[in-house]
C-alpha cells in the first residue's frame, strides 16, 4: 500500500491496523502517496511510523521505495526499524541486485559488479526464458523496454542501444550482443554510475476519485463494484 491519496489524506496507519486485525501475515508500505506517483523521494519516516503503530501486533512491516542499491536496504532498515524491504524499480535491468542486498544485510562483501559480457549473457537468458513463457515474438517486443535498464552505465553507444530496442528474434539479439562479447575492451567493461532511480519517475498528479468519495470520511457505504476482486477498489 501507499501512504494515502495525497498529503491531506494519509491512510496508511488505519490501513495497516485493519490489515493486521484481519489476519494479514505482513504489510508492505511504499512511502509515497498515490498523488506522488514515482516523483520526488520516498518518505522513509512513514515506514517507521507504521512499524511503531503496529508494534505489539506481531505483523512484520516491509518498507518500499527508492531501494536502488544494496546499501539502500540496510539504510532503510536501520532508519525505520522495518523487518524487510520490497524491491520494485531498483531491480529493473539488475536482477543481481538481490544477491547484493543479501550480502549487504548479512554484513558480507558485495559480489563483484558484472562485466558488460556478463550483462549480455543475462539479457540473452532473460529473453530465452521469456520466449519459453510467452513466445519469441512477444518476448522480443517485451524485452525492448528492458534494454535501457540493462545497459545503464555500460559503454554501449547509441548504435547498439538502438539495435537492441528493435529486435525481432533471439538470433538477431545474439548477433548484436556478440559484437560486445567479441571485443575484449567492451566485454570486460564495468558499469559507471549504474546506481540510482530506474523506471518510471515523472511528476505528481492529482488522483481521480469517484464523485463524493471524500465528502464523509466515516461513510461506510461500499460503492457498487468495489468488492469485485479485479476492481482495484
Amino acid at each position: 500500500m501507499r501512504t494515502g491519496i495525497d498529503d491531506d489524506h494519509l491512510t496508511f496507519l488505519d490501513a495497516g491496523a485493519i490489515a493486521a486485525a484481519e489476519g494479514a501475515q505482513a504489510v508492505a508500505l511504499h512511502a509515497r502517496t498515490a498523488a506522488q506517483r514515482y516523483s520526488g523521494t520516498s518518505d522513509w519516516n512513514r515506514i517507521g511510523d507504521l512499524k511503531e503503530h503496529l508494534a505489539g501486533t506481531g505483523v512484520p512491516v516491509l518498507g518500499n521505495g527508492d531501494i536502488f542499491k544494496a546499501t539502500d536496504a540496510a539504510d532503510m532498515m536501520d532508519q525505520t526499524g522495518c523487518d524487510g524491504v520490497v524491491v520494485g524499480r531498483g531491480c529493473l535491468g539488475r536482477p543481481w541486485l538481490f544477491a547484493e542486498l543479501s550480502a549487504a544485510l548479512r554484513g558480507e562483501p558485495l559480489p563483484a559488479q558484472p562485466t558488460f559480457a556478463k550483462v549480455c549473457d543475462v539479457i540473452l537468458r532473460h529473453t530465452r526464458l521469456l520466449a519459453a513463457h510467452s513466445g519469441e515474438s512477444t518476448a522480443c517486443r517485451d524485452m525492448r523496454k528492458h534494454m535501457g535498464w540493462y545497459l545503464r552505465g555500460y559503454p554501449a553507444g547509441s548504435d547498439l542501444r538502438q539495435k537492441v530496442t528493435r529486435i525481432t528474434s533471439i538470433d538477431e539479439l545474439e548477433e548484436i550482443l556478440n559484437t560486445v562479447v567479441s571485443d575484449p575492451a567492451l566485454a570486460s567493461a564495468l558499469p559507471d554510475d549504474a546506481d540510482g532511480p530506474r523506471g518510471r519517475q515523472g511528476s505528481a498528479k492529482a488522483v481521480t476519485l469517484p464523485e463524493g468519495w471524500l465528502d464523509d470520511p466515516d461513510d461506510r457505504t461500499v460503492p457498487a463494484g468495489a468488492d469485485i476482486m479485479h476492481s482495484g477498489g
